[in-house]
């Protein structure tokens, strides 16, 4: 009877530990809703996540069909955001220069953090020459202004969407590193730490399975935060003409072609900015909303100083 306790008691023992953290990450995301700030962005940011998936199929005009009759159009009713240079629909091109933002945004960040995370373990865990080769490399990295750095790695690689987009991950790559070596340092030598490797779990079990765990609060702001970056360092190198190529639609390209026409047609740059800008600002009121939901005492303390 006694050993068959026993064997019962590590499963109801994950069993409450999965209830936990699942009552824990619902509590989190009341927190988020009920904060206008995290309301807001996450309305905006699940808008963008829609309109890149459903968008492309709902654009009333093909994005890249050339119609020279009805070049530089101003807003109409045919037309809700006009026509540029060479008659295509702006309002069908911004779309689909959504899925481009969106991808800069979610996978790039995404890719960054997988490579900051294993190399940040690693680093923070095994320390000694290990970490010294690998946090001396990322410190070159960051020695180096991240605009210049992806301009740099584009012009290597060359022009186009998913260099833009490897370009963009690479130079985030050294945050989140950074990021979770500190915590890996910080948490390394605590009991449970201590206990997993007594009792003979491996390292790369006591890594991810025991101080990965720790990390994913921080790692999860350090996204929130890197994406609105990411889209700008896109739209950046769109605009210089070393992310998306034309006829493909990016917002950066579009502000680019609407620079040499807005004299003759002052709305065609308008409408991609105002979309640049409102998604990077959703997208940091989605930061600050997550940031406040995880650890709610940063929020009682900004409205105390208020």
């Amino acid at each position: 009877m006694t050993s068959s306790g026993a064997a019962l008691s590590p499963s109801r023992e994950e069993t409450s530990q999965r209830r936990h953290s699942e009552n824990q990450t619902k509590a989190m995301l009341r927190r988020l809703l009920r904060s206008p700030k995290g309301a807001v962005g996450t309305t905006l940011l699940l808008l963008l996540i829609l309109t890149a998936i459903v968008g492309p199929y709902l654009v009333p005009y093909n994005p890249i069909e050339i119609d020279v009759k009805q070049q530089l159009k101003p807003p109409s009713a045919e037309h809700w955001f006009g026509t540029d240079e060479l008659g295509r629909d702006i309002f069908s091109r911004i779309l689909y220069g959504a899925r481009v933002s969106l991808q800069a945004g979610l996978l790039a960040v995404s890719l960054a953090a997988v490579v900051g995370v294993v190399t940040g373990l690693l680093a923070g865990y095994l320390g000694g020459w290990f970490d010294a080769i690998i946090m001396r490399i990322w410190d070159t990295f960051l020695a180096f202004p991240a605009i210049f750095l992806a301009i740099g790695i584009v012009t290597v690689l060359g022009p186009g969407q998913m260099n833009a987009m490897l370009a963009v991950a690479i130079i985030s790559m050294p945050t989140f590193a950074r990021l979770v070596r500190a915590t890996t340092l910080s948490i390394r030598a605590q009991d449970f730490v201590e206990a997993a490797r007594s009792i003979g779990s491996g390292k790369p079990r006591i890594m991810f399975r025991t101080i990965f765990p720790n990390c994913v609060a921080p790692l999860m702001v350090q996204m929130a935060i890197a994406a609105p970056a990411a889209i700008l360092t896109e739209a950046a190198l769109s605009y210089l003409g070393l992310g998306s190529q034309p006829p493909n639609p990016s917002w950066g390209n579009m502000l680019q072609t609407a620079q040499s026409y807005l004299h003759r047609a002052p709305t065609y740059g308008i409408f991609p900015g105002v979309a640049i800008t409102i998604l990077v600002i959703g997208m940091n009121y989605f930061a600050d909303g997550l940031q406040d939901a995880i650890d709610p005492r940063r929020a009682r303390a900004g409205a105390s100083m208020k």
